[in-house]
């Protein structure tokens, strides 16, 4: 993250003949939850990384006009409101539990950030600065994971700063 952006991460997946009008784009601004979910990009489907810029007015418009993906009982009112929340909203947020170099849980969460329709459209018309392919960093990571050289991994890995964040950005969005 720089003063004006923050880097996410994303999978990549060729172009398909059909695409589902409801499908969510998922940006996660952890590198090792990304590299969990994609298996260090060696999963089908999700064989190309992107680290993808975006400016930090709308990451954090997208977190403005978030609803957590899940029903959390002391943020919402009751369940009907926050499932018509999430049928409105343009983005979601899912916090799930960071990772280390072996990709096991560590105590903390991270955020994950759903987009649709709008938020979607903006995300690649408007907030995107650039888009860097890390896969051949993320297999190289995790060649010296496998290799057990765990301290040349770590001085590999992207450098990543808790996102400076206003407690009532994310107010709406604690679980």
């Amino acid at each position: 993250m720089t003063g004006g952006s923050t880097e996410a991460y994303g999978a990549w997946t060729p172009p398909r003949e059909r695409v589902c009008e409801h499908a969510l784009t998922w940006i996660k601004p952890s590198f090792l939850w990304m590299m969990y979910r994609c298996g260090w990009g060696t999963k089908e489907g999700q064989e190309t990384v992107l680290a993808v810029e975006i400016n930090r007015d709308g990451f954090e418009w997208a977190l403005t006009n978030a609803c957590l993906s899940a029903y959390a009982r002391g943020t919402h009112a009751d369940r009907a409101t926050w499932q018509r929340q999430l049928k409105r909203a343009p983005a979601r947020v899912q916090w799930d539990p960071e990772r280390d170099l072996q990709l096991q849980p560590r105590p903390y969460r991270s955020l994950q950030l759903g987009l649709s329709g709008e938020a979607s459209g903006r995300y690649a018309d408007e907030w995107t600065i650039a888009i860097r392919d890390v896969t051949p960093l993320a297999h190289e990571i995790h060649a010296l994971v496998r290799a057990g050289e765990l301290d040349a991994a770590t001085r590999l890995l992207p450098e990543e700063r808790p996102y400076p964040v206003e407690d009532e950005l994310l107010a709406h969005l604690r679980e």
